[in-house]
């Protein structure tokens, strides 16, 4: 058996209603509480207000920095300068995935020197965090990037048009807070990106070159769990039941993904995502079953009897629920399944963002240079790269 190590929260408190629990367990860690958060204002109201009263009641002050859009440099020099500045010894992330990421970066760069770029792979320097971060606590409101559980934070750095990672161990989580109940309210398109987001995890998790048994557990009970919970939840996003699904495949992509990697489709994401307005789901959505159906013809290209194509009729068979499959007959379908999935969650074409075919080349280029394109099972040329990514961008 290969060898492999595997890292994931300390804690994972998951279930309808744990959100209510929030004040003490931030309250075991500090006394002032830095909240990132892309899930509302406060003041209004709303959940932030709902989360704040329980940190209160249990003598934790707040200072809340609210994240707009996916985070960049200049966003977390900022949350953190808020931090240091209201002496915050516990961070909390309430959002989606820009908004943990930016709390877990936030928390390794209060108990570090220096800006982001010192760390970050690829566009900075990429020093290791010396330090343990601030522990932080992650509450997710979407079922989607796994944020909550991963030991990267994705930041932008708009001048060099490029996303990036801050990676470290000591960025995993303290807590991670899963309550399904705080999705009920997310509309449907958002439910909808972020929930392929997930599955796209599941999916190049298991197919990622560094897959390893314990990932290939968690990926394929997240798919298992998504493929019937993602049309259901979208159809009725009062759907606790479907939530649920969707809460723990979402986390078991993140695990997942924190200790096998990724592959093409979010080698793409992280150029589209700096140099276009497009959400990241609906990135990884649109590429989707483009990318699975060029890593099949390719990989049978090497060999017909190329190991990693059993994992994709794996996949094939769990998606569609047919377990009887064939191979062949499932790596037809899961592909099938998944552009059938992506039309019925009504997910755009990249062309609606601005991306025009003009900038193919420019784009490959630059996903090239992305981290996560190291761990597609095969290797990509660029034509195909090209036909892929024209294929998402829409006639």
């Amino acid at each position: 058996m290969i060898g492999f190590e595997f890292f994931c929260p300390a804690r994972i408190v998951f279930g309808r209603g744990t959100s209510a629990r929030l004040g003490a367990m931030a309250a075991g860690f500090g006394r002032r509480a830095l909240m990132v958060t892309n899930a509302g204002q406060p003041g209004d109201a709303g959940l932030v207000d709902r989360l704040a009263s329980l940190l209160d009641a249990a003598g934790v002050t707040v200072t809340c920095c609210v994240q707009r859009g996916e985070p960049a440099v200049a966003d977390i020099e900022r949350t953190v300068q808020a931090g240091r500045s209201a002496d915050c010894d516990v961070v909390i992330g309430v959002g989606g995935g820009s908004a943990i990421d930016a709390a877990k970066a936030s928390a390794g760069l209060l108990t570090n020197p220096g800006s982001p770029l010192d760390y970050m792979e690829v566009v900075g320097r990429g020093q290791p965090l010396a330090q343990p971060a601030a522990p932080w606590i992650a509450v997710p409101t979407t079922a989607g990037t796994g944020a909550e559980a991963t030991r990267n934070a994705v930041i932008g750095y708009p001048e060099k048009k490029f996303k990036a990672s801050l990676r470290s161990e000591h960025l995993l989580a303290a807590i991670a807070v899963i309550d399904p109940e705080l999705a009920v309210s997310a509309p449907p398109e958002v439910t909808a990106a972020s929930g392929l987001d997930a599955l796209c995890q599941l999916i190049e998790s298991y197919t990622s070159n560094r897959a390893q048994p314990m990932t290939d557990a968690l990926s394929l009970q997240g798919v298992s769990l998504a493929a019937p919970a993602l049309p259901q939840v979208y159809a009725d996003g009062s759907d606790l039941d479907a939530r649920e699904a969707m809460a723990l495949a979402a986390l078991l992509s993140g695990i997942a993904l924190a200790n096998a990697g990724l592959g093409a489709v979010h080698g793409f994401a992280a150029p589209l995502g700096a140099n276009f307005p497009i959400p990241h789901g609906i990135i990884c959505a649109a590429l989707l079953p483009h990318v699975v159906a060029a890593n099949i013809v390719a990989l049978t290209a090497e060999s017909p009897q190329h190991p990693y194509l059993e994992r994709y009729a794996e996949l094939g068979r769990r998606l569609t629920g047919a377990a009887a499959l064939t191979r062949d007959a499932a790596l037809e379908a899961g592909p099938r399944f998944l552009a059938d999935l992506v039309r019925q969650l009504q997910i755009p074409p990249l062309r609606s963002f601005g991306l025009p075919p003009a900038n193919v080349a420019d784009m490959v280029a630059l996903a090239r240079k992305a981290s996560s394109m190291r761990y597609n099972p095969v290797v990509l040329n660029d034509e195909t790269l090209a036909r892929v990514l024209t294929a998402a961008i829409g006639a």
